[in-house]
């Protein structure tokens, strides 16, 4: 086959792989059906095991983007965050918080906060301590004293380590961390 460039699968040619590999087709016979080699099928099977994965759901609980729309129109009429909360019923932390989380205030747009919030919520994510190694150091010091997750995700949170990469580091976090990287 000639060679061609990376194309973006829709959701039905990703139904329609996993269903033929399901009958039982080879993957060569799949990719006749693209047009495409098999290490291009291959790639997109054997990111789980060859086991389809479940379709992607938002909690109920997440913010709907009829509600991100209401959300946008409340903060270009000028309402307080508190008010948008009432009108939504949700708590203004969260109003607060969707706002802060997708350009502030003054760049709100609801459809690009809805498609950020369903990216940010891929998983499996990346592991705060692996993308900042001076955070891994200073939790791999902390487990040398023999200091527990608990105590180490506490005194990440003083002040002074409240920067972005500090933020949000949980016991679990950092347990999770020295069980896979036991060689601290």
């Amino acid at each position: 086959m000639k060679y061609r460039t990376r194309i973006q699968y829709t959701e039905a040619d990703k139904a329609l792989m996993w269903e033929r590999w399901r009958q039982g087709e080879s993957l060569h016979a799949i990719a006749r059906l693209f047009e495409r080699n098999h290490s291009a099928i291959g790639g997109i099977l054997s990111r789980t095991g060859g086991i389809r994965p479940p379709p992607r759901r938002r909690s109920h609980l997440a913010l709907a983007l009829a509600e991100r729309e209401e959300i946008s129109r409340g903060v270009v009429a000028g309402k307080s965050m508190r008010a948008i909360a009432a009108t939504l019923a949700r708590a203004p932390s969260t109003i607060s918080r969707e706002i802060r989380r997708n350009e502030g205030a003054q760049g709100y747009r609801a459809s690009q906060a809805d498609g950020a919030a369903w990216d940010r919520g891929r998983r499996p994510q990346v592991c705060k301590l692996l993308q900042n190694r001076a955070l891994a150091h200073l939790v791999a010091h902390k487990l040398r004293l023999e200091w527990s997750p608990e105590q180490i995700a506490a005194g990440c949170s003083v002040p002074t380590l409240m920067r972005k990469p500090f933020r949000c580091l949980t016991r679990r976090s950092i347990a999770a961390y020295s069980s896979r990287h036991a060689a601290l």
